[in-house]
């Protein structure tokens, strides 16, 4: 009698555990989900799983419309990650169907209660998304940014929008960060974009400070850790809310180079160059110490061929000697002018280098870019 009773109170508890099992599962499973919806991991971009993907034919061209773009971006990412607590009501009606959650008479006060917050928290989404989208899209905070930045020759925070997308068009501009956190400098402008909202400031207006750097293993194919620096950008603008942006070290000298404005150092944060932009340094340091060409009179110094931004600084002349007496020098002469300038020769030479043995480079011969005469860096003057 006591086997027959315990072996009912199994049968009884049964049904009970069957019926918990697929609502755990079902939560477990949707708080995946939803955490991969709101914070989307790359295997989602790669199955086009994405607000982006999904509603492309809404959004538009990022193109072509930058500001358009984004505006209606983050309208729609606030409507969908609104609804995923709607959403999950839902699915429970259907993985739980015992509690009968489609009934809400008959349900218990506390999932009356989700059930109310997830239908306020839909509604105020949309609410907040028609108010954003009236006067089109005046009163979006995308565009409210933009009216920060209205003044001569801007009419208005349309006409400084307009200008952002032509900028954008361009090819030269520079762009780095994760999908959740993009960072483009255009000629005029950085602009950070993240999953609600586009920062933005003036390139003239703005100065930008290296706050922090550290060091991540990003991969185990790396040699060493990549160096991740975190800078400040802030504007003289007081209706412009500051912003960090966060890049590889080795983005840093293109990202120079793009700023109209220096960039400043943050006491005891030290940033790690490239092996390329080390080996730069070091081969100016070296040519400094060769001997220098003078020009012939009348001659003139026109633009390096490589950048055409500085005037041709260096000159090959076959001035180094081979190790031991009576041996001949394996370089040539060069008969060229002064085509290019040392950095454009440097990275030329270093293009030619065994990437995996940087410490052969500064003894090696490379072919001169031009005639292709072989020269050592012994043989590289600067131009006086």
């Amino acid at each position: 009698m006591r086997d027959e009773g315990r072996a009912e109170e199994v049968e009884r508890s049964a049904p009970g555990a069957s019926m918990e099992s697929p609502e755990i599962s079902f939560t477990l499973a949707y708080v995946v989900f939803s955490v991969c919806v709101v914070f989307t991991p790359n295997e989602f971009r790669s199955a086009g799983f994405t607000v982006q993907n999904l509603f492309s034919s809404w959004l538009g061209s990022e193109d072509m419309g930058f500001i358009q773009y984004h505006v209606r971006r983050t309208s729609m990412t606030v409507l969908v990650h609104s609804a995923l607590p709607l959403g999950y009501y839902m699915g429970m009606c259907v993985a739980a169907p015992e509690k009968n959650l489609g009934y809400i008479h008959q349900v218990s006060d506390t999932w009356r209660a989700f059930l109310l917050l997830s239908l306020c928290i839909q509604l105020t989404s949309w609410t907040l998304v028609i108010y954003w989208s009236r006067h089109h899209w005046h009163n979006h905070p995308i565009s409210r940014a933009l009216q920060a930045h209205v003044q001569p020759p801007h009419a208005g925070w349309g006409s400084v929008a307009s200008s952002i997308n032509t900028e954008f068009r361009r090819i030269d501009k520079f762009s780095t960060g994760a999908p959740g956190a993009r960072v483009f400098v255009t000629d005029s402008w950085v602009l950070k974009v993240t999953t609600y909202y586009v920062y933005m400031a003036l390139q003239n207006d703005c100065h930008v400070t290296v706050t922090e750097s550290r060091q991540h293993q990003l991969s185990p194919d790396l040699a060493s850790p990549a160096q991740i620096l975190t800078l400040r950008v802030d504007s003289i603008n007081p209706a412009v809310r500051p912003f960090d942006i966060r890049l590889i070290s080795t983005e840093y000298a293109e990202l120079r180079d793009k700023l109209n404005a220096p960039i400043r150092n943050s006491p005891n944060v030290v940033i790690h160059q490239t092996m390329s932009e080390l080996f730069l340094e070091t081969f100016r340091a070296q040519v400094d110490l060769n001997q220098q060409y003078t020009l012939p009179s009348g001659q003139e110094v026109e633009s390096c061929i490589g950048c055409m931004q500085v005037p041709a600084n260096s000159k090959l002349l076959r001035l180094c000697q081979a190790e031991g007496a009576g041996n001949e020098s394996e370089c040539q002469q060069c008969f060229c002018r002064p085509m290019w300038c040392l950095s454009c020769l440097g990275r030329w030479f270093a293009s030619r280098q065994d990437q995996q043995r940087p410490e052969t480079w500064l003894s090696s011969r490379v072919p001169c870019p031009t005639c292709r005469a072989t020269f050592c860096i012994l043989d590289i003057c600067a131009v006086r």
